[in-house]
């Protein structure tokens, strides 16, 4: 909130967990009662498994697609409850990954939640056009949490580095993906997906 207020702006934190539908009503609530309205949505929460298949337990499985896709799901459809009935449009952005498009060896129950986002992206986009504007974000390698030792090996941290722009991005790149699909520069984008991933991913 510090860069927030020095920036000249002000913002306040909820906590939620996406995987609890109660906790995403009651969060959804407080925050409506707290700004007035909502013009603008940002799905981010996610959580990554780096796994054998064969090594992978059902329930490994159901806790990362109960964030990464199900979370998905509740946060959106308040968020699109909410701009539906306040009838003056709005931005809904889901942020999915590149590995959504392509798959890896121990990721694929991370990969397949991703490549849900996407569809559920055009899905929504196709369903609440023309009014509100639904888009996705696909990163590539970003410098988090979710690169470090305790969610990835080594090994696939070096092979995160090997795209074309050869490093790994910075969570301001991505910030600036989504301001963009915020904007009026964006005005006439629906149901797509920015990939800033350093060319990991060129469709």
């Amino acid at each position: 909130m510090a860069g927030i207020a020095a920036a000249g702006g002000s913002g306040f934190a909820l906590h939620l967990d996406v995987s609890d539908e109660g906790s995403v009503a009651t969060a959804m609530a407080e925050a409506l009662d707290r700004l007035g309205g909502l013009d603008i949505l940002v799905s981010n929460a996610g959580v990554i498994l780096e796994k054998p298949l064969l090594d992978t337990t059902t329930a490994e499985f159901d806790r990362l697609m109960s964030v990464n896709l199900r979370g998905v799901f509740p946060v959106g459809r308040e968020g699109l409850r909410t701009m539906v009935a306040q009838g003056t449009g709005g931005r809904v952005i889901n942020v999915a990954s590149d590995l959504g498009f392509f798959g890896r060896e121990n990721f694929s129950a991370y990969c397949a939640s991703k490549g849900g986002v996407l569809t559920l992206t055009r899905s929504w986009a196709k369903e609440f056009a023309p009014d509100i504007l639904v888009n996705a974000i696909a990163p590539g390698p970003i410098d988090t949490d979710m690169l470090g030792p305790e969610a990835m090996s080594p090994e696939w941290r070096e092979k995160e580095a090997q795209v074309r722009l050869a490093r790994i991005g910075q969570p301001e790149e991505i910030a600036t993906a989504a301001v963009f699909l915020a904007g009026p520069g964006a005005s006439y984008m629906t149901g797509q997906t920015i990939g800033p991933n350093g060319g990991s991913v060129m469709p």
